[in-house]
């Protein structure tokens, strides 16, 4: 793996073609070489589990660090700063409630129809905050509809709701893994820019399904 410095890696991940899918492969390196030390104080590395918790974490902190470049101020080693987001990707994964089990048709064809069964199941939750989920829902799935390309909303919906490893992923859409980060990180910067439209945060949306 290539030894960079913060600038070198900032200017590889900005690039395009093979500088940078190889930057992307040395960050991947980086990031599951020190995750398995950096969560063995919540579970044990030989948890069956553990290995795919490790690849989903690597997965998203790939995405949130190409989301992120511009906002890296240089105040420590770039991969200290990726290491720090990958560490809380997963103690968020660790508590966060995941929404599993939901196809692409029953988020977006129908807006009149009731939510998957689980994705918004939760009996301690108020009724306030279960109509709030309900009305939330709704509006993303109008918005993923309309905002993102069927091939981005199939990789938001594969990797990001269903949980699908990247590699089934990748076959699935007859890609390859580094095509696919970036029609996943196009489709979240479409969908970040439509809520700030609609003045919806992110991460409203993501709260509002860990509330009780």
């Amino acid at each position: 793996m290539a030894t960079r410095t913060n600038e070198a890696w900032l200017t590889d991940l900005r690039a395009n073609g093979e500088t940078r899918s190889m930057a992307l492969e040395d960050l991947r390196a980086v990031i599951q070489k020190g995750l398995p030390y950096a969560l063995s104080r919540w579970l044990s590395p030989d948890l069956p589990q553990f290995s795919s918790l490790v690849d989903e974490v690597t997965q998203e902190t790939l995405l949130r660090v190409l989301d992120q470049l511009d906002t890296f101020e240089g105040r420590s080693q770039f991969t200290t700063w990726v290491h720090k987001i990958a560490v809380r990707i997963a103690l968020t994964e660790l508590r966060r409630k995941r929404w599993r089990d939901s196809s692409l048709d029953e988020l977006t064809e129908n807006e009149d129809a009731p939510p998957p069964p689980g994705l918004l199941a939760d009996s301690q939750a108020s009724p306030e905050t279960s109509a709030e989920r309900g009305d939330m829902l709704t509006r993303v799935r109008r918005i993923i509809e309309e905002e993102l390309t069927d091939r981005q909303r199939q990789a938001l919906i594969l990797l990001g709701v269903q949980d699908m490893p990247i590699e089934d992923a990748a076959r699935k859409l007859k890609t390859n893994r580094n095509a696919l980060y970036k029609l996943l990180h196009d489709a979240r910067l479409r969908l970040r820019t439509r809520l700030a439209s609609e003045e919806i945060a992110p991460h409203e949306v993501l709260a509002l399904f860990e509330q009780k």
